[in-house]
């Protein structure tokens, strides 16, 4: 396994008794307002950067590339590693990842949510980032048995670097279930605006192309799971094995098109 029960294991030991405190910032339609941005200048810059975006779109619509998704197994252990490209600055995507207001973004299936977004609490924040619980229902549907499953994730979200790791704190069926992400800029329109000169950071960006540059992102992502005994046995494991895989692969769709709706699509 990876090294995410060594970053969560001490902190979880320490805060059981501690009372949460519950995120209270209220529900919100655009990206833009969400308050994870820190500072000015950065709540400036992504907004500048939602408007080119939201501008261009009326021009020319971007389509987000398709997933890059990897799968392997090795000793009854799933390695997902994924890669996907969204057509939003890096802040703005990295908030409707850590998603701070608790937005529904799952498509509807057979009448439920895939995920229903139960509550976000806040548990301990300093000036890099925050450990955050979240609970969540996942919808499940097995032949004729259908049922919302519920899960209790903790998060460690860094701010600062746009990352983010997370192990499960509860979850049916599964033995360990574990993942992270990164946030990076990809300056779309270097080529066209920047002639031969190749932007090194977002600030020499901003200069060459004269703050005309659009900005979007790449995440890098991984999952790793393990089914809880007796589900960890072939056929079973096989059958949880799948179903992960095509709901994380669903979810993945689900957020570019949530993206696509915050630029204007």
């Amino acid at each position: 396994m990876r090294v995410f029960p060594v970053l969560f294991g001490g902190w979880i030991n320490q805060n059981t008794q501690q009372p949460l405190v519950k995120d209270e910032s209220k529900r919100s339609k655009n990206v833009k307002s969400m308050s994870e941005i820190n500072t000015h200048e950065e709540r400036d810059d992504t907004e500048e950067q939602l408007k080119l975006w939201r501008g261009a779109e009326k021009k020319a619509p971007w389509h987000d590339p398709p997933p890059k998704v990897k799968v392997t197994t090795l000793e009854g252990i799933c390695f997902i590693d994924m890669e996907l490209i969204l057509g939003l600055p890096p802040q703005a995507a990295y908030n409707v990842l850590t998603n701070p207001d608790n937005q529904p973004y799952s498509r509807i299936i057979n009448g439920r949510e895939l995920i229903h977004n139960k509550s976000r609490k806040v548990v301990t924040n300093d000036e890099s980032g925050y450990f955050v619980e979240k609970e969540k229902d996942v919808a499940w549907n097995v032949l004729w048995w259908s049922r919302a499953i519920p899960i209790t994730f903790v998060f460690a979200e860094n701010q600062k670097d746009l990352s983010a790791v997370y192990m499960k704190k509860k979850m049916m069926f599964m033995k360990d279930f574990e993942g992270s992400w990164q946030v990076e800029p990809i300056f779309v329109d270097s080529q066209r605006l920047c002639k031969h000169r190749l932007p090194k950071s977002q600030e020499d960006y901003r200069q060459c192309s004269g703050g005309q540059g659009k900005i979007a992102s790449k995440v890098k992502m991984n999952l790793t799971f393990m089914p809880s005994s007796p589900f960890n046995l072939p056929p079973v494991s096989w059958y949880i094995r799948g179903i992960v895989i095509k709901t994380t692969k669903t979810l993945l769709q689900d957020l570019q098109a949530t993206c696509a709706r915050i630029r204007g699509a």
